[in-house]
């Protein structure tokens, strides 16, 4: 508006039928300035129009101009983006926006169009926006696409890197085409390119995904020879295949092997434990698990509290008692690495969730009366069935010990306003009030809808002050 006013007082109207309408772009944002070179300018100089801008370019700018584009403009939109890649790294959120926005998922030939008008525009184009294009195929999952770009890095006198291999096998991979995959990985030893770690772990990841061991095994085995090292990670990616296709045996076969290694960079972790333990578990061969439990003990490796949920919940899923999961945490605390909290919490979700409801009260209150510090989990799922059991004025009590407790909870603002609700109609007008002022002191809102039938209820209290509180609130 006030350009408008500046224009229309200070300039004859012969004059602005002559002004350029970039002749106040110095006044416009640099998104809109870029866009306007996008709308004017012939695509054969288009990044070289885009350099002279001199715009400084961030994450906002970009995301600005590519969500601006219209369907015709979209090609144009992604060479901006390509463009700013070079001058700017694009994070793995911008890529996805720029799939979004420029709609390439549903158009994958906008890919194809981008790269052939390069090359009819003898534009120049480096390894480096090649990379680009490639990193956008990864994004929107376009194997085959990948692989086309891929052949074209020779026509502009460019050759494919190990990176860019990477890219287009791992999107094979993913795809489970395997066969592809591993012939690429052959072309770049043709190329004298070596696969690195990335290459063969995502071949890995492939034949686990496809539920190919044995091929994963072999792949795993094969890395030493180009001097990637086969690491914990590797291992117990195939370890997690093997568990998934159900055997077991052969799994603490590998997981023995593990074991033996002498030090070095495979031993397995918490993380490769807790594999083994929860695959025995879902296969309710709960004394296995536990058998593995102590193989870590042995070792010296302490459960988190993953490994601690997952035995919690299936000795629990055995029909075992209160009692044997007892034992357990017991057990686990004394190894180290998880606390009764975490035990105890993770007992009581798994109570609630196997409609053991009366055990998993006693064990909350439990935890309580023990001064053992609940999790936001646990509580928020307790106070719940409470709630669906029309247990207010229980609910309500226990809510109070929680926050005397000072647990960081993640009890919502639905759980607040249906258990107010219910103390309401419950006559319980006392509680009702303390328990909406702790909603205000934590700028909790009701919903609309339950505020009239509250205000109401809270009436016979005599605070007028809470009254105009929640009223506004």
């Amino acid at each position: 508006m006030l350009l408008r006013h500046l224009i229309r007082h200070r300039v004859s109207p012969s004059q602005t039928s002559k002004l350029s309408p970039l002749r106040f772009s110095t006044t416009a944002s640099p998104a809109e300035r870029l866009y306007n070179h996008l709308l004017q300018s012939s695509t054969s100089n288009l990044e070289k129009e885009l350099a002279s801008t001199k715009v400084k370019l961030d994450a906002s700018c970009i995301n600005e101009v590519i969500k601006r584009c219209e369907p015709n403009q979209f090609q144009s939109g992604l060479r901006f983006f390509i463009w700013a890649g070079t001058q700017h790294r694009h994070s793995p959120y911008m890529y996805t926006k720029a799939c979004d926005f420029l709609n390439i998922r549903a158009n994958p030939d906008l890919i194809k169009d981008v790269v052939e008008s390069y090359k009819k525009d003898e534009s120049f184009v480096s390894v480096k926006t090649m990379r680009i294009v490639l990193s956008l195929c990864s994004q929107a999952k376009l194997a085959d696409e990948a692989l086309w770009v891929l052949r074209k890095f020779p026509e502009f006198d460019l050759s494919a890197d190990t990176v860019a291999y990477n890219v287009v096998i791992r999107l094979f991979a993913d795809k489970g085409d395997l066969s592809m995959g591993v012939k690429l990985m052959e072309e770049m030893e043709s190329f004298d390119l070596c696969p690195d770690v990335m290459t063969y772990t995502s071949l890995i990841n492939g034949f686990c995904n496809e539920g190919k061991v044995d091929e994963a095994w072999k792949m795993a085995r094969e890395m030493s020879k180009h001097g990637c090292v086969l690491n914990t990670v590797t291992y117990s990616r195939v370890l997690e295949g093997v568990c998934k296709c159900g055997e077991m045996e052969r799994a603490l076969e590998l997981l023995k092997e593990m074991e033996n290694e002498d030090g070095g960079c495979v031993s397995p972790n918490a993380v490769t434990y807790t594999l083994v333990i929860q695959a025995f578990v879902e296969k309710k061969r709960v004394r296995e698990a536990l058998m593995v439990l102590d193989r870590m003990r042995d070792r010296g490796c302490l459960p988190n509290r993953v490994t601690a949920s997952v035995l919690i919940q299936g000795v629990l899923e055995n029909g075992e008692d209160v009692k044997e999961m007892s034992k357990l945490i017991d057990k686990l605390v004394k190894l180290g690495g998880v606390t009764l909290s975490d035990c105890f919490s993770s007992a009581t979700v798994s109570l609630i969730r196997l409609k053991r409801w009366e055990e998993a009260e006693k064990m909350f209150r439990l935890m309580l009366v023990r001064g053992i510090r609940p999790d936001g989990l646990a509580c928020s799922l307790v106070l719940r069935e409470l709630c669906l059991l029309e247990r207010y004025h229980d609910c309500f009590l226990l809510y109070e010990e929680i926050e005397k407790a000072d647990v960081v909870s993640t009890i919502d603002t639905d759980i607040h306003s249906v258990l107010l609700l219910g103390l309401c109609e419950q006559g319980r007008s006392w509680e009702a009030a303390k328990l909406a002022k702790s909603m205000l002191d934590k700028k909790m809102r009701l919903k609309v809808s339950q505020v009239e039938k509250i205000v109401d209820a809270l009436k016979k209290t005599g605070d007028e002050d809470l009254m105009r509180r929640l009223s506004t609130s």
